[in-house]
């Protein structure tokens, strides 16, 4: 019986953003691993019903330096192959855009994102996105659009900020899921991305992000509930 939910994450920060609450708020307590600090994820098997890969500061293609690595594209992989959802976010969706055969990495002249974007859907994103939405991003590398996937949505800087393979693995370059308390703690760690190109100055930051989070919380989790309501 598929009855565990397992979040990746890549940093050892609270796990209070709004994948977690969500399952939470449905009497479900998400399986948290952290693969970088030595945790075993196992095998895909038929007790899991959902998964999640977050974000980090690993590059997804730097398995030699970070072996770890290697266990979450086996993971991803067996996700894959068991039609199991799963839902990749910033490193998570370009591990699974790497997985998949497509190129990662940053743009020329390594332009950032770290802030709040806007986010505009393509034709085929529609269904999950109907219209623009300023979205909490922190990146500056890209995933490419694998054989097979559909774009469903970029920003300015970026083209590729949504992906959906098959009808149950979508990827993410953006970060939703990230509170407004999970943000200011972005903004005061010590890799904060101030002063890169493209980065937002803070001020800029906390402006829009009172302005858009409300509607960023509302779009995400009815995404949550499209993607993971069965679970």
């Amino acid at each position: 019986m598929s009855e565990r939910v397992v979040l990746i994450r890549h940093r050892d920060d609270p796990a209070d953003d709004r994948v977690a609450s969500y399952f939470r708020a449905r009497n479900i307590e998400p399986e948290i691993r952290r693969p970088f600090n030595g945790d075993d994820l196992g095998p895909v098997d038929g007790t899991v019903a959902a998964s999640v890969v977050y974000g980090g500061p690993f590059n997804v293609f730097d398995s030699d330096k970070h072996p770890f690595l290697n266990d979450e594209h086996r993971w991803i992989e067996g996700c894959l192959a068991n039609d199991v959802p799963l839902l990749g976010i910033c490193q998570g969706a370009q591990s699974i855009a790497y997985v998949l055969g497509a190129e990662v990495g940053p743009k020329p002249g390594e332009p950032y994102e770290f802030g709040y974007y806007r986010i505009e859907p393509t034709e085929a994103g529609r269904d999950i996105l109907p219209g623009p939405l300023y979205l909490a991003q922190s990146h500056y590398h890209e995933f490419q659009i694998p054989d097979g996937g559909e774009r469903l949505a970029g920003s300015e800087g970026f083209a590729n900020q949504a992906m959906r393979y098959g009808t149950r693995t979508y990827a993410f370059q953006f970060h939703a899921e990230v509170t407004r308390t999970g943000f200011r703690r972005w903004q005061e760690a010590p890799w904060a991305n101030f002063g890169k190109p493209g980065a937002q100055a803070r001020e800029e930051q906390d402006v829009l992000g009172a302005q858009h989070d409300q509607a960023q919380h509302d779009w995400f989790m009815g995404f949550l509930d499209r993607l993971f309501g069965e679970v």
